[in-house]
């Protein structure tokens, strides 16, 4: 398991993305987190305030798990979404939760942190609350499966790992 602090230095894929939000503020954490109902990681507060959402480098875009509907011991984490600015326009945010968990069914309350309509990875505050340290878990909308990658978010970042290095399915 690689520390926090190295995986943070380097998280980052530097591309151009629509999914990068402007720089995060203190008032957009307080927003979204007003919206959201719950108290966001400080890890992921920290990863946001260098980058606020977009591409994960290659180093980092997959982490290790029990088999499951994508891969027999992996989960794909290949984006991050931001924090959006009141007043933003069309682009994916982890503001949007609320409606993709309704549209997908989706159990409730979570934080969507990527995905694509039919899987998910998330923070999960069902047990712990809306002030409690959510673990991770990876949802597959389609199968109704859910699994749990890490029991919090710096500890999820720390077990990122390169997709390459599981041999291919």
């Amino acid at each position: 398991m690689t520390s926090f602090e190295d995986v943070a230095t380097t998280f980052w894929d530097l591309g151009e993305t629509d999914l990068t939000q402007p720089p995060l503020t203190g008032e957009m954490v307080t927003a979204a987190e007003a919206d959201l109902g719950v108290r966001l990681p400080a890890a992921l507060i920290r990863l946001l305030r260098q980058r606020n959402g977009g591409i994960v480098a290659d180093a980092w875009d997959a982490c290790p798990a029990a088999p499951n509907s994508w891969a027999a011991d992996h989960v794909p984490f290949d984006h991050l979404h931001g924090i959006a600015p009141p007043g933003r326009e069309l682009s994916m945010a982890l503001q949007d939760t609320g409606y993709l968990v309704r549209e997908w069914g989706l159990p409730s309350p979570v934080v969507l942190l990527s995905g694509d309509g039919h899987t998910w990875v998330a923070l999960d505050y069902r047990d712990c609350g809306p002030d409690g340290d959510p673990p991770v878990v990876y949802l597959d909308a389609d199968l109704g499966q859910e699994l749990r990658v890490a029991p919090g978010f710096r500890t999820f970042v720390e077990s990122l790992t390169p997709s390459a290095r599981f041999p291919d399915d």
